[in-house]
């Protein structure tokens, strides 16, 4: 049984130590592709279950006869478990959030991954469930993670961080020759959200004002087309390169050949290529969603965008014409990004699933 990697490695660590797992989730039977993996335990069970979403007239009828019988299928597996967990924002997250109400004397825990910003604009479904997660009355014994200290939380509240590399992999810090020039990486899904037309823009910005720079994209999606066609009518060929949905090892390698990581995404919780990056020395370059503000120590470790061309070149020349202050900046990135390694996430992981 495999998924999305990023995910599949982080519940790794949450299930080391656990006797059965019951998983419940959509099933599919796609081919197994490159940014995927297995989860690792000897005792699963996959309890399968029909997806759906509120998206037309038609899918919200569906959902109407589709919602009782997945959460019955959801009361179930909590029923037979001793430590639930629950991964949200999302479809199958809410309903979770709503039948957990019903087990108050056992424990839990729920990983938001979306950004837990009160501020920040949300889908409705998303509020509701961080209503729901955040009300000490309705949702008991529970420790919601989230990324970012928020004023106004509650105590089920606690704020926590994802890794993607252990202690064994910190490697000498080592400074980035400026020689060939200066390299960007980008490492997400090509989607209008994670802005991947900005990061051509800049980049072909800052090579009409001379500097001598380049670009490469980690990762597929529905917007690649049109950032190919950008491409090719700027005449951009030579200087942006597409990689595709790459393994860990191959993202790992860009990571540590380039000076920048660069998302200038709409929404994130804890962006994973940024923290990636940092741990590798590049000097990130991100908007300043959700906890990004404090990963990058509010741009003394990094740039923050305001998604202004202008405004954001001048940061970015500044930086590239100033190697002591790039030296700087990517020095106490990945001193930072050192913090969270797995070996950490796992102690803290146990904490949660002990707690008396």
């Amino acid at each position: 049984m495999y998924a999305y990697a990023p995910y599949v490695r982080e519940m790794n660590s949450w299930i080391k130590g656990v006797d059965k797992l019951l998983i419940v989730a959509p099933l599919s039977n796609s081919p197994k592709t490159a940014i995927e993996i297995n989860y690792e335990h000897e005792n699963i069970a996959f309890i399968a279950i029909e997806s759906f979403d509120v998206l037309s007239l038609k899918a919200m009828l569906l959902s109407i006869y589709k919602i009782p019988r997945i959460s019955g299928y959801i009361f179930s597996a909590m029923r037979k478990a001793d430590h639930i967990h629950l991964r949200c924002p999302g479809n199958i997250g809410l309903l979770g959030c709503i039948v957990q109400i019903a087990f108050p004397s056992k424990i839990k825990t729920a990983k938001y991954a979306g950004n837990w910003d009160p501020k920040s604009k949300q889908p409705w479904t998303y509020r509701l469930q961080q209503w729901i997660l955040g009300n000490t009355f309705l949702t008991r014994n529970m420790k919601v993670l989230v990324y970012g200290e928020w004023e106004g939380s509650s105590n089920n509240i606690k704020p926590f961080f994802t890794a993607t590399y252990t202690e064994a992999d910190k490697l000498p810090f080592s400074k980035r020759n400026f020689k060939g020039g200066f390299h960007f990486v980008f490492v997400g899904t090509l989607v209008r959200g994670k802005n991947p037309l900005y990061a051509l823009q800049l980049i072909e910005a800052l090579r009409q004002k001379g500097f001598d720079v380049a670009l490469t994209l980690y990762g597929e999606g529905i917007e690649r087309a049109t950032l190919e066609d950008y491409i090719l009518e700027h005449h951009l060929e030579k200087i942006v390169f597409f990689k595709g949905n790459q393994s860990k090892e191959e993202v790992q390698k860009g990571y540590e050949e380039s000076h920048f990581v660069i998302l200038p995404s709409e929404s994130e919780g804890w962006p994973k290529a940024v923290a990636e990056g940092m741990f590798w020395g590049c000097v990130p370059i991100a908007t300043a969603v959700s906890c990004v503000p404090f990963m990058l120590d509010e741009g003394n470790r990094g740039v923050l965008l305001t998604m202004n061309l202008e405004e954001d070149l001048q940061q970015i020349e500044a930086v590239i014409e100033n190697s002591a202050d790039f030296v700087a900046k990517s020095k106490k990135a990945s001193d930072w990004s050192r913090q969270y390694t797995m070996d950490v996430f796992e102690e803290e992981v146990k904490r949660l699933l002990v707690r008396k």
